[in-house]
């Protein structure tokens, strides 16, 4: 890579990049604003804000968008006649769990023995905008940007408000463009250069059980009581097979992926399932986190075992998401959802269903020129390495949006999100190395695509 000019100057930001990630991790800018403050996400905004207008963005504007949080725009202009990539990445990030799990805090960037930098939203996804900004300013030092730029930088993509879609929806022009490029994904493992090529869509509800006007003692009551806890238990029990597949009444569970295969004995090292435990479903891998819909039992109101008294409950509560893939209607399989739990709620118990959020699954168009300019870019980011493709477990609303509102836009995926990063688990980290990697590969792309 260093007989690049691009590649060289890439190199010789990495410290610049270190010390704005740095900056960047130190907000607390997670989008739900019962648990953390709000000036946190707006300071986080105006950083993004700040660096554009540093790189000299037109039309920088924090963008208030309808759940109530800010997406932050810019307007970088190319040459004339020259085609327009739009640049995505999102400031907000998940809360950092068990903060007595992390190393270090999570909330400042660290550097460990193994080389990597932790911290929440070190890959997902903070690290995609240095990994944009890197990519511009390397471009800049090298002849000039050939494209026109569009950014975006969302602020609660990991909430699944929607807020960016809909604004998106309500301003149409404002992110055309004729390339997207989503820096929200990762490698299928580090320096094994990946595009995304389909995403799981999602549905997200939470859901209560009430059976008694209030909690009842056990000892008196229990046995005729019907228990609200244990209603819930049955309805959330219904939900998988004896394998551990999902079993949702009316959802097809059989599909299969055609792509990169992923080694189960991998798998069960990037996921660090522990000795003994079996993974649970049918089919390969790849099928079940990939190809299949997934449910998943995020939380439960009930009572902690420390205080807890012999009670009857009288309600409990559980948030439960299901991820869809590509092939299934995420609204379609919302009412299948719903439908099932209300089938498998035993007793005559009450239920109530809240929507939380949904997105629609997305899948690319693989063939598009887009794709071989991106082909080209990692070859010479990764010597050696061809480029592969792979499907991702997670969602990524706006893709969807994005597809709609401009049919005719080339979507591509890629990012710093590989295994080892373990985001939205405790000690996330980002490795230095995938970072420069892929602000090359960025910054190589846009050359190409200009060209194409």
């Amino acid at each position: 890579m260093s007989s690049n000019p691009v590649a060289e100057t890439v190199a010789s930001l990495m410290p610049r990049a270190r010390a704005e990630l740095t900056e960047l991790v130190a907000f607390r800018s997670v989008a739900d604003f019962e648990q953390f403050p709000r000036s946190e996400s707006e300071a986080a905004a105006n950083w993004v804000a700040d660096a554009l207008r540093a790189e000299g963005f037109q039309d920088v504007a924090l963008l208030d968008t309808p759940d109530g949080t800010q997406s932050v725009y810019g307007y970088l202009p190319g040459p004339e006649g020259a085609k327009t990539v739009l640049l995505y990445a999102h400031y907000d990030v998940q809360p950092p769990l068990d903060e007595a799990g992390w190393q270090t805090p999570p909330f400042e960037l660290t550097e460990r023995e193994d080389g990597r930098w932790y911290g929440r939203g070190a890959a997902d996804c903070k690290g995609g905008l240095i990994m944009h900004l890197l990519a511009l300013r390397a471009l800049k030092a090298d002849g000039g940007i050939p494209v026109h730029v569009k950014f975006i930088a969302e602020g609660s993509e990991e909430q699944g408000t929607g807020g960016l879609e809909r604004y998106a929806e309500a301003h149409p022009g404002l992110l055309d463009a004729n390339a997207v490029v989503i820096g929200d994904a990762g490698n299928f493992r580090t320096g094994l250069p990946t595009v995304t090529a389909t995403l799981r869509g999602m549905t997200m509800m939470r859901v209560r059980i009430d059976t008694l006007e209030g909690n009842l003692h056990s000892g008196q009551f229990g046995g005729a009581a019907p228990d609200a806890l244990a209603a819930l238990i049955r309805v959330l029990d219904s939900l998988r097979a004896k394998d551990g597949s999902t079993t949702i009444d009316g959802l097809t569970p059989d599909a299969s992926w055609e792509g990169l295969a992923y080694d189960e004995e991998q798998f069960r090292k990037d996921a660090k399932v522990l000795d003994g435990v079996e993974l649970i479903g049918d089919g390969t891998v790849a099928d079940r986190i990939w190809a299949r819909p997934a449910v998943t039992v995020l939380g439960i109101d009930c009572p902690p075992v420390v205080g807890a008294t012999p009670s009857v409950q009288a309600s409990a509560r559980a948030l439960i998401s299901l991820r869809v893939p590509p092939g299934i209607d995420a609204a379609e399989a919302n009412k299948l959802l719903r439908a099932h739990i209300e089938a498998h709620t035993p007793w005559g118990a009450r239920v109530s269903i809240e929507q939380v959020g949904q997105g629609q699954p997305f899948s690319a168009d693989t063939t598009s020129p887009a794709y071989a300019a991106m082909a080209a870019a990692m070859a010479v980011a990764y010597p050696g390495q061809e480029m592969q493709y792979a499907g991702q477990g997670g969602s990524i609303p706006l893709c969807n949006t994005l597809a709609s509102l401009y049919p005719h836009a080339e979507i591509l995926l890629i990012g710093l999100s590989e295994p080892a990063a373990q985001i939205h688990a405790v000690n996330e980290s980002v490795s230095p190395q995938e970072l420069e990697r892929l602000s090359i590969t960025e910054a190589l792309f846009l050359r190409n695509y200009a060209a194409s």
